[in-house]
């Protein structure tokens, strides 16, 4: 297959898998409400446990780290083009958690791509993202703020890509990942200064 191809199929299907809106559908099947009218607007699993609680909480978290990770999976199973330097499965990467961020199933619309952007770590390299979820679930449970774990463990990830020896286009991918859901965070990061943001309860 030409090469461009092989990339461009790869960012498009990861993009669509991205672009599932996890959240949006558990609780518009449980409830009837379009959870972007609800609490952050996020379609994300903090906003999913405003409504539905820590169960479902925990389902939509499993359910977008998977989807984080598959596509990465199948480029790095199927894609051979640029195989040594990881370029496939980077590109995967990057397109599932815009489409997760900006789906197009929600008029661009969606959450902040943290638990599909572990996902796409834990596929990437499986002990990075390991530490990363690890590093996410002990700042969030002892700050009590679920941007805080987020924004930190995603700044620690290419640290660890480069300590760990994964190519440098993981390493890269890392580090503009971090900052892109940095982004997506500003709001909450505002209210962090201010002192208003939700906590965990």
């Amino acid at each position: 297959m030409d090469l461009f191809l092989q990339l461009g199929l790869t960012v498009i299907i990861a993009y669509i898998i991205g672009s599932i809106p996890t959240g949006y559908l558990i609780v518009k099947s449980k409830t009837g409400e379009d959870i972007r009218t609800i609490g952050s607007g996020s379609t994300g699993a903090t906003n999913v446990k405003r409504v539905l609680g820590k169960k479902w909480f925990f389902a939509t978290l499993l359910l977008d780290a998977f989807k984080g990770a598959l596509p990465v999976v199948l480029a790095k199973v199927f894609v051979s083009v640029f195989a040594t330097i990881g370029l496939a499965p980077v590109l995967a990467a990057v397109a599932v958690i815009i489409g997760h961020s900006k789906s197009c199933f929600l008029n661009f619309q969606g959450g902040k791509s943290v638990a599909s952007g572990v996902g796409t770590i834990l596929a990437l390299n499986f002990i990075v993202g390991a530490l990363i979820a690890v590093i996410w679930g002990t700042i969030t449970y002892t700050t009590k703020y679920v941007s805080v774990g987020s924004i930190i463990a995603l700044l620690i990830s290419p640290f660890l890509m480069f300590f760990f020896g994964a190519p440098i286009a993981y390493v890269c991918y890392c580090a503009l990942g971090a900052i892109y859901i940095v982004y997506l965070h500003r709001e909450n990061i505002k209210r962090l200064i201010a002192g208003n943001e939700n906590k965990v309860r």
